[in-house]
């Protein structure tokens, strides 16, 4: 990745042809971190293992796929509880929609939100380790929506590192 400093702006090459630029009064990290823990959508998170598919009943009618880091992937496999810090999961969710191709198969439609855990005890102490974001079209939810997600964690899977997502064989 490349900077460079064009009339007072900061240009930050991305790839081939592509390129994002920001005012220098604009931190772009604070840009995209959710709001309370500061998270933000991990790099090449596409790219990771799969944990196991959800579905969610209305009013959400989503489908979602968690997607885990090697580090919670191992914890998984493993069985360790809690997970070790450096462990990160990101949940996937779009609305549910039926299959153009074969009626009684639900597809993925229009994507909602990316929704990312990230622990480290460290950083995260009041809130058992973890760090919690989520994000509609790459951008975080207001701070208002994103106070959801520690109490629900909290109030539903205290048992299991406050966890919802267990590891599809």
């Amino acid at each position: 990745m490349r900077f460079a400093i064009i009339a007072g702006t900061v240009v930050c090459a991305l790839g081939v042809g592509l390129a994002a630029s920001y005012s220098r009064a604009t931190d772009p990290a604070t840009e995209t971190a959710a709001p309370i823990y500061g998270v933000t959508i991990p790099e090449g998170y596409r790219d990771w293992k799969f944990v196991a598919p959800a579905q969610e009943a209305p009013p959400l009618d989503e489908l979602r796929a968690v997607l885990g880091n090697d580090i919670a992937i191992d914890a998984y496999r493993s069985g360790t509880l809690p997970f070790p810090d450096g462990s990160v999961l990101v949940k996937l969710a779009y609305k549910r929609k039926q299959s153009a191709e074969f009626a009684p198969a639900t597809v993925p439609g229009a994507p909602t939100t990316v929704q990312v855990m990230v622990k480290d005890s460290k950083k995260y102490p009041d809130s058992h380790g973890w760090g919690f974001g989520r994000f509609i079209n790459g951008k975080p939810v207001d701070q208002k929506q994103h106070e959801t997600c520690l109490a629900c964690h909290e109030g539903n899977v205290v048992d299991h590192d406050y966890v919802f997502t267990r590891y599809a064989p």
